[in-house]
């Protein structure tokens, strides 16, 4: 069935360029009309997964904290998961700034720049503690997983599972109503998750129909230099895997490529979270830890986003012929460090975050109009990677506490056929 539906996805995404591309080039007229109605299938998909986020992440979370057992415990693998995101995102935003620097994708930029008082209509506004803290924090725990607010699920959760662990007589009905959401909820996914190959064909068609492939050849030097940046920290992130993991790190990988490749069509790493959580849980990693970590890393440990954001403002600065010296680079570097971490469950957060350090380097957030045209397609890679990099963090952290099954603990369910072809899928039951 996983081999099945692996080819369906790989399908749907050939099927769904092909079709884009026949409605672009030839039916110039209505090709906006017919990309809204198939993106439409594409946004109930992605409606689909935001409608069981909430409960799927409070549920695992919950029952994962609740049986850690001690509150040491808890914090103990907290500072480990965030000391990793900390290192992870500077690596990614240095990745980038080296990139863009040694390629110069801006430099001797053919097209026409936007004029610097063009406004891109973003949300802009400067980071500050008060506001991510009152982000952080929610007034009401209904309001939050109505709006799928993770960060501030995740708090709920944790105050809660502390609650549930410090009175496990009085717990003991709750954290079995828990149990059985949690499963409720997994089955319920994966009954959303049959809709995926549709879903993938919708987003890629709708997308290639609307823009087409021309498009992209416009800032073709810009793109290919961020994809070849991607692929460098791709390299990087699977060569610590296998540092920390060893060998078997390679089961890991085959496990989440079908998350990766509906992150990287449907442009959503949201929408990879439930079989992301469930790759990690057949690799072995312990339920209590990856329904801890992964969460926390859709908010704090983005990896490709945050590649993205020092690249996409220095090439702004070199088609607008602005000097940085290596001094303003890197404070630019610390402040996107900070301000990538305070807009958790914003629309188009990485370009929001880039249009607010913009202005911060009197660098004109104008520019940031002729990658808008194409961030759909950019979007891909990035969201690709955040799967790479939270389901690595997970298994580290796990692999750190000792919750990381031998692969001689491996059930039937788990286990990888001998005579698996190298790279094939098994991210489903």
């Amino acid at each position: 069935m996983s081999n099945r539906f692996t080819q369906y996805i790989l399908l749907a995404m050939v099927l769904g360029i092909a079709m884009g591309t026949i409605v672009f080039n030839y039916m110039p007229d209505s090709r906006a009309e017919i990309a809204a109605d198939v993106n439409l299938i594409a946004m109930l998909f992605l409606r689909l997964i935001k409608m069981i986020i909430a409960p799927l992440v409070f549920a695992t979370l919950v029952g994962g904290i609740a049986h850690m057992g001690s509150g040491a415990k808890l914090g103990r693998i907290f500072a480990k998961t965030m000391g990793w995101f900390v290192s992870a995102s500077f690596v990614s935003l240095l990745l980038g700034l080296v990139m863009v620097n040694l390629l110069q994708p801006g430099a001797n930029f053919p097209g026409t720049l936007p004029d610097k008082a063009q406004s891109t209509g973003l949300p802009v506004s400067a980071f500050s503690i008060e506001k991510f803290l009152t982000h952080l924090i929610p007034t009401s725990i209904a309001d939050a997983m109505a709006q799928n607010e993770i960060l501030q699920i995740v708090v709920f959760a944790v105050f809660f599972a502390v609650a549930l662990g410090a009175m496990p007589e009085r717990a003991k009905p709750i954290m079995s109503l828990i149990d059985d959401l949690a499963h409720i909820m997994l089955k319920v996914t994966s009954y959303v998750m049959l809709f995926a190959p549709i879903a993938v064909w919708a987003a890629i068609m709708a997308t290639v129909s609307k823009n087409g492939l021309g498009v992209l050849w416009k800032l073709i030097v810009f793109m290919g230099g961020f994809y070849l940046s991607l692929l460098i920290l791709w390299g990087i992130l699977v060569a610590v895997g296998f540092v920390v993991i060893g060998p078997r790190y390679s089961h890991l990988l085959r496990l989440i490529r079908e998350p990766l490749m509906i992150a990287f069509s449907t442009a959503s790493s949201e929408a990879a979270y439930p079989k992301t959580l469930e790759g990690l849980n057949r690799f072995g990693a312990s339920s209590r830890i990856s329904a801890f970590v992964l969460p926390l890393g859709y908010s704090f440990n983005l990896d490709g986003t945050m590649m993205y954001c020092t690249f996409a403002s220095i090439f702004i600065a070199q088609t607008y012929h602005i000097e940085m010296s290596l001094g303003t680079q890197l404070a630019m570097l610390a402040t996107l460090m900070i301000t990538s971490k305070g807009v958790a469950g914003v629309p188009r957060a990485s370009l929001v975050v880039i249009a607010s350090t913009l202005s911060q380097f009197g660098i004109p957030e104008a520019g940031l109009l002729m990658i808008m045209g194409i961030d759909t397609f950019l979007d891909m890679g990035r969201s690709a990677t955040n799967v790479i990099g939270n389901s690595l963090a997970t298994a580290v952290v796990a692999k750190w506490e000792g919750e990381l099954k031998a692969e001689h603990e491996l059930g039937p369910d788990d286990a990888v056929p001998q005579d698996a072809v190298p790279g094939a899928v098994m991210a489903g039951h």
